[in-house]
């Protein structure tokens, strides 16, 4: 593991996280207002934010603008330090993943919502990861691997609550109303081997990059 300590993000890198902090803010507050005009119409403002923040898109979007925000102020630690920028990277490259292989053909979003569709599951998961690519690297470890995965698994269980609360299950294969309990369980796993394997690969790329910067480094 790399010891020495981060240094401060270029101004290539703070223009990058300013654009894709603009992003992803810019969809989710759009994404708001497009189901204000839904579900705050006729069941109000709080079934509208459950349902919003009932989708792993959103929270990763969050994620995204936090970790963003954090690296625009110059911050080597909190929602910038290693560990969370690489757990955010693999949850907004999931949140792409599973779109573009799953959902995408399940709904052809128009006007306005193509625009936050786009932002949210496109643009943002692009962007974000480029900056993670760009970023300092060889700081990880092993073990904030597994605490990266707490958090899709608590989301599960917030999924299947947020479903059952208000009768919308955030995504299709978590429907456990129409799908059953083995299925839902079944869908689960698979996106959480999604999960191990994607975040496999991440900290696999941050330990090569980590070497190629102390090898350059001690030229």
């Amino acid at each position: 593991m790399n010891t020495r300590p981060l240094p401060a993000p270029s101004p290539r890198a703070r223009a990058l996280a300013a654009i894709t902090a603009l992003t992803a803010i810019a969809s989710l507050v759009l994404q708001y207002a497009l189901l204000l005009q839904t579900v705050g119409a006729t069941a109000g403002t709080g079934q509208a934010l459950l349902r919003l923040l009932g989708y792993f898109t959103i929270l990763s979007n969050i994620g995204v603008a936090a970790v963003c925000l954090a690296r625009l102020r110059g911050r080597g630690d909190g929602m910038a330090a290693p560990a969370a920028s690489a757990a955010v990277a693999l949850y907004i490259g999931i949140t792409g993943l599973v779109y573009v292989l799953v959902l995408r053909p399940l709904w052809h979003p128009q006007g306005a919502q193509w625009w936050a569709d786009t932002g949210l599951h496109y643009a943002v998961p692009v962007l974000y990861l480029l900056g993670w690519v760009m970023g300092p690297h060889g700081h990880l470890q092993a073990r904030q691997l597994v605490w990266a995965m707490l958090f899709p698994a608590l989301y599960l269980g917030w999924a299947l609550l947020v479903g059952r609360w208000t009768g919308h299950y955030p995504y299709p294969f978590l429907d456990l109303a129409a799908l059953g309990a083995a299925t839902v369980a079944r869908n689960a796993l698979v996106v959480g081997l999604a999960f191990a394997a994607f975040g496999a690969l991440l900290w696999r790329i941050d330990a090569r990059l980590g070497a190629r910067s102390a090898v350059s480094a001690r030229r």
